[in-house]
């Protein structure tokens, strides 16, 4: 008898194969970028996109520019701990 997965588990091989995991991981990080940043960052935010291991994000404030830069490697660590591993490497504030 065939051992049994969770059906998570089954969906991210299969999402892997087919070549798709990296689109939705930059879906996943867009959403928890807000819950990690907060409303404040995020509102001023805008636009934010994910290749190559790296998070680019736009912001309209360079007081805020210059507030997330310091933030960087705690912002990194929360967004790979919400993903559950670890995929963002670096963080580009323009």
């Amino acid at each position: 008898m065939a051992k049994e997965k969770p059906l998570k588990e089954v969906i991210d091989k299969l999402l892997r194969a087919y070549g798709y995991q990296d689109q939705l991981d930059e879906i996943d990080l867009i959403k928890a970028y807000e819950d990690v940043v907060g409303k404040m960052f995020a509102n001023h935010t805008k636009n934010i996109y994910f290749k190559n291991k790296t998070l680019y994000v736009h912001l309209d404030s360079a007081a805020l520019k210059q507030e997330i830069s310091y933030m960087k490697a705690p912002i990194i660590l929360k967004l790979n701990q919400l993903i559950g591993r670890r995929i963002v490497e670096d963080i580009i504030i323009k």
